[in-house]
């Protein structure tokens, strides 16, 4: 007779403090890939009802002043702004002290290690660090995004295995940092990510003063950003530059400099000094005229020139 197929594990169940943009799009997800989503926790009534809302109508609604209402859901995520976790983690731990065998408790912080949950850690709790390493900017778009994303996780043994299975549920890639790199870790995650649409925002300024609509100024650079967020994805960075930069185009940064300068644009121009110095390090590795970077890194250094260029 051929073996019966045996019975598909049931998911366990969520409870999430935090109902901002990252903490109401996982528990979408989470709801989606079959965890039982039992309630979310937000610091106004409103909110939370507005997050429980969009989850399902099994998930409760709760305020930050009833944690000892949460129900014992065996992973608890905290997706609370990072200076607010270390406060959850001390009234979770004196609400639900008695409520602990087996439960694991995760934060979403990047750049804070699961040390910060040493409250819950002490009486009993798995505790560990999950951050999706993908930008949420619509609650309700977001989940699409955890797909593919990949996941920096760290921890106790059981909320690390937690944390693994939550990512490979939601279809993404998981890796692991030691804790005391988290916060370098987190500073790379906002370079790539948040620095690059404030950039975004810096240019589109720029060419707003040279006389376009602020709208179409942006529409006019999405697709410059796009082509070259697909060039990262066929091609090392170095293989990926272009521009003045990846030229040797000494005259062309001098006038990049001067306009800079000369519009007023200060924030802008030490932007592009900073910047134009790790491009010029970019620039070497393939091999350019290396006196041509030379004097490029003297005109970085030393602007204001003493002659105008023309």
């Amino acid at each position: 007779m051929p073996k019966a197929a045996r019975p598909k594990k049931s998911k366990p169940s969520v409870s999430i403090i935090g109902s901002g943009r990252l903490g109401t799009a996982l528990a979408i997800a989470l709801s989606s890939a079959g965890y039982r989503t039992e309630a979310v926790v937000a610091r106004h009534p409103a909110r939370a009802r507005k997050s429980a809302a969009l989850v399902g109508r099994a998930t409760s609604a709760l305020t930050a002043n009833e944690l000892h209402m949460l129900p014992p859901s065996k992973i608890v995520l905290i997706a609370t702004p990072d200076d607010e976790i270390v406060h959850v983690a001390q009234r979770l731990a004196a609400a639900q002290r008695n409520r602990v065998r087996g439960r694991q408790v995760l934060h979403t912080s990047g750049a804070l290690s699961s040390d910060v949950l040493a409250p819950l850690s002490a009486i009993g709790f798995q505790v560990g660090s999950l951050h999706p390493l993908v930008s949420v900017s619509d609650p309700r778009t977001g989940p699409t995004n955890f797909r593919g994303a990949f996941y920096c996780i760290e921890g106790d043994v059981g909320a690390a295995r937690a944390a693994r299975a939550i990512v490979r549920d939601l279809k993404g890639r998981s890796f692991s940092i030691r804790a005391r790199y988290k916060p370098l870790y987190h500073a790379a995650a906002v370079m790539a990510s948040g620095h690059v649409v404030a950039l975004f925002d810096l240019a589109a300024e720029m060419l707003a003063q040279c006389g376009l609509d602020p709208g179409k100024a942006q529409r006019v650079l999405r697709p410059l950003l796009e082509s070259t967020v697909t060039n990262l994805l066929t091609a090392d960075p170095a293989s990926a530059l272009t521009g003045p930069y990846a030229r040797g185009d000494l005259a062309t940064v001098q006038r990049h400099l001067s306009a800079l300068g000369e519009s007023g644009f200060l924030v802008a121009l030490d932007v592009y000094r900073a910047l134009g110095v790790h491009a010029l390090d970019l620039t070497k590795k393939h091999g350019a005229d290396p006196q041509i970077l030379d004097r490029i890194s003297k005109a970085l250094e030393s602007f204001p020139p003493l002659t105008k260029v023309p």
